[in-house]
């Protein structure tokens, strides 16, 4: 099962759990007896965990297509460089290049999501630009 199935299967979950009027027979993991697929919701569980570990970033595409609208780009630039300060070891600074190459697992547009990062404030270009800091407020 991929990934992105198994997301609109947990999506589904949630809906029902919260809308119980939804027609079952709107849901592939219910058959038309009314029975729930039980290995169909473990792929989802399993799926959720797989995403929620440090494991994602190998399953998972790299984004392709950030938002045109700069405000919603710059929130997506601003998580991506915090995931990636959060999964590299504790540094004051990290150099230009190590930074491309962390937000290359997630982006291709790395230099769009750095300047982003830095034009909000997150991220502190030394004078020389050769080093990134992340700024925490």
């Amino acid at each position: 099962m991929s990934t992105h199935s198994a997301l609109r299967r947990a999506r589904q979950v949630v809906a029902a759990t919260m809308t119980p009027d939804i027609p079952a027979d709107r849901f592939d993991w219910v058959g038309p007896d009314g029975t729930v697929d039980r290995g169909m919701l473990v792929e989802a569980k399993e799926a959720i965990e797989l995403l929620l570990s440090d494991r994602a970033v190998l399953h998972v595409g790299r984004i392709t297509g950030l938002p045109i609208e700069a405000s919603k780009r710059q929130q997506v630039s601003t998580a991506i460089v915090r995931i990636v300060f959060d999964r590299l070891p504790a540094r004051r600074s990290i150099t230009e290049e190590t930074l491309n190459a962390a937000l290359a697992m997630f982006v291709e547009d790395v230099a769009l999501v750095r300047r982003d990062a830095v034009d909000t404030g997150v991220l502190v270009r030394t004078p020389d630009g050769a080093a990134y800091q992340l700024q925490t407020r």
